[in-house]
């Protein structure tokens, strides 16, 4: 069977599936279920929309075809592990004590598991020679760049004016401690090994361009939503950069793929 080096990781990610599906189902329809301040309870409201209508349905469609030998579906499964992993990590250390709470420690245990055993059974080497010579590896690198650098300088110049003058930022830390340590270098990283085609850096591209569309459109619903209720004052500045990141790594990760042809596999 095509997908039997990923049983693990497939029978724990549909266990994912169906957790992430009741989280995300149970906080849109469980009144009260958040018991945080109401703009914060909105962008939860954003993120169970994408999550609950979006992610959920394309892990269990990269599920489908991954079982069945597609390396696209591969690399998406990977993304997409790798968006409950940060998602779920917010909601676990985020989020104010909810009936919920063991269920996102499952979901992000759960996530950690699957995405390490999914990776390793990955053949990366294989996988980057199936990428045509007119991949856009350039392109798609100065998009995780662009995206990576700024928000890295952001985030750091924040920190270092609480340092020097006491300045302390307007987000939660957690926020700053997740883009710090896991994104800003792992799409830096995933520039640099893909400008180089290097074969794992075909592989975090791709994560990191699921992780950049679907967070991007998390950030995006829950700042409309946020607008919408009045409850966040003025529109957030930011808006477009978040629907330039949605877009572009929808953009980056459906070009990445549409250039991997894979090779017969004779084994």
């Amino acid at each position: 069977m095509p997908g039997a080096k990923f049983k693990g990781a497939y029978a724990v990610s549909v266990i994912i599936a169906g957790l992430a599906a009741v989280a995300s189902g149970g906080g849109l329809v469980i009144k009260g279920l958040y018991r945080d301040s109401a703009p914060i309870k909105i962008a939860w409201l954003g993120n169970d929309l994408v999550t609950f209508f979006v992610v959920v349905p394309l892990l269990l469609a990269s599920l489908f075809y991954a079982q069945r030998g597609s390396e696209r579906a591969q690399l998406v499964w990977m993304g997409l592990l790798g968006y409950m992993v940060y998602n779920y990590a917010f909601y676990l250390f985020g989020a104010s004590f909810n009936l919920f709470f063991l269920l996102y420690v499952a979901l992000f245990s759960l996530s950690i598991c699957a995405l390490v055993q999914g990776l390793a059974s990955l053949n990366a080497r294989r996988i980057s020679k199936e990428f045509t010579r007119q991949t856009p590896v350039r392109g798609i690198s100065v998009f995780l760049l662009f995206i990576s650098i700024p928000l890295g300088i952001v985030e750091i110049s924040q920190c270092l004016q609480f340092v020097l003058h006491g300045e302390v930022p307007e987000v939660p830390p957690l926020i700053f401690a997740l883009d710090l340590s896991v994104v800003v270098p792992g799409t830096a990283l995933a520039a640099v090994l893909l400008w180089r085609r290097r074969p794992w850096g075909y592989v975090l591209a791709a994560i990191m361009l699921v992780k950049a569309f679907t967070y991007g459109l998390v950030l995006s619903v829950a700042t409309a939503l946020v607008a919408g209720f009045r409850l966040g004052g003025a529109w957030d500045p930011l808006m477009p950069f978040y629907v330039f990141v949605a877009s572009g790594g929808l953009m980056g990760i459906l070009l990445l793929l549409r250039n991997l042809k894979p090779l017969p596999n004779y084994s």
